[in-house]
């Protein structure tokens, strides 16, 4: 793990090639089940593409200056989908149909039965990661709340025990994860924003059911959704739930703060824990210079103490085209560079 002050990391997704997958297919949505004709590679040569390409992200993100990497996400349709879609209890091949939260028709897996992990889904993903990379390697799951509300509920009594299923197959994998090799291990949970009543319930809960005997620092990320699926101008100036996530055992919290211009006096409420702070706005597709991001620093600076910041994109950068994509996180870590320099 990197010892100095502002390390910067990505939250999980790095853009995807063209070569590998159909871009203007993925635009259109965030797949809950399996998109398999995203892939533009036959199936007995796609595990190789895929490791390809995500050798292809790790060396942008090293090349950029991110000192926690992941594997970006390359092998996932969606950043919830691979692993939701990989339990027992659920039929992927009949899915039902709920309402995104853009307001769309999505189809969604159904739960018929007792939800458990019979396999690891990420651990292979996390090996080869580790083996790729000499910085500190962080690995993403989908989070047990966000999977209970991107599913339809057809055998459990209540959708509190949808979500604590969840957290326990959630927890199975991250243990698994850990002993891979994984330096840092990271929840999504986006729709905790979503229902917040629902999630003022039980979300808490299921988080820290999840991350039970997690040695490796943990996070757990929210946001506003992908820019280039939910505009700007659709997204809410705060959180709707935020202050509850202080009660987690993650180590660290992950907001999206620089499209939505969020008022950062928010993370009063999460003193106990580091914060990884959105700074690069994904729904500019232009490139903010260093100089821009530094002051997004040092404002988060006014909050949070510098040993508790990380720099951080808004959100998963898997929509973005890749030059642009790129170029963000290389002004990201040259603004973190200056503040660092100048706070040292």
């Amino acid at each position: 793990m990197p010892k100095h002050l502002l390390p910067t990391t990505v939250v999980g997704s790095y853009p995807q090639p063209e070569w590998l997958v159909d871009r203007a297919m993925l635009s259109k949505v965030v797949p809950r089940t399996r998109m398999h004709a995203m892939w533009r590679v036959p199936e007995e040569h796609l595990e190789e593409a895929q490791d390809d390409a995500t050798i292809v992200a790790i060396r942008d993100m090293e090349r950029a200056g991110i000192d926690i990497v992941t594997d970006g996400e390359i092998r996932r349709e969606s950043y919830s989908n691979r692993f939701a879609t990989a339990l027992e209890g659920i039929d992927i091949d009949n899915p039902a149909m709920i309402k995104s939260r853009s307001g769309l028709e999505t189809p969604v897996p159904r739960v018929v039965g007792k939800v458990r992990r019979t396999q690891p889904v990420e651990r292979r993903d996390t090996e080869f990661l580790r083996r790729n990379t000499d910085r500190a390697a962080k690995i993403t799951l989908p989070g047990p709340f966000t999977m209970s509300q991107q599913a339809k509920n057809e055998f459990y009594d209540d959708d509190e025990e949808l979500a604590m299923a969840f957290a326990e197959a959630v927890n199975a994998e991250a243990l698994d994860l850990q002993k891979a090799g994984a330096d840092v291990i990271q929840l999504d949970e986006p729709w905790v924003r979503n229902n917040p009543e629902l999630a003022k319930r039980y979300a808490v809960k299921a988080i820290n059911r999840a991350l039970r005997g997690i040695t490796v620092p943990t996070v757990v990320h929210l946001c506003f959704g992908y820019a280039a699926v939910v505009p700007g101008s659709t997204k809410p100036a705060g959180y709707s739930f935020l202050a509850e996530l202080s009660d987690t055992t993650a180590d660290q919290i992950s907001i999206e703060a620089a499209q939505p211009k969020l008022d950062l006096n928010v993370l009063k409420d999460l003193s106990s824990k580091k914060i990884m702070l959105g700074v690069l706005d994904l729904g500019n597709p232009e490139i903010e210079t260093a100089a821009v991001v530094a002051d997004r620093i040092r404002n988060g600076l006014k909050y949070v103490a510098a040993e508790r910041l990380i720099p951080a994109p808004d959100c998963g950068m898997k929509y973005m085209p890749r030059h642009v994509a790129f170029g963000k996180l290389k002004a990201m870590c040259d603004a973190a560079a200056m503040v660092r320099k100048e706070i040292s």
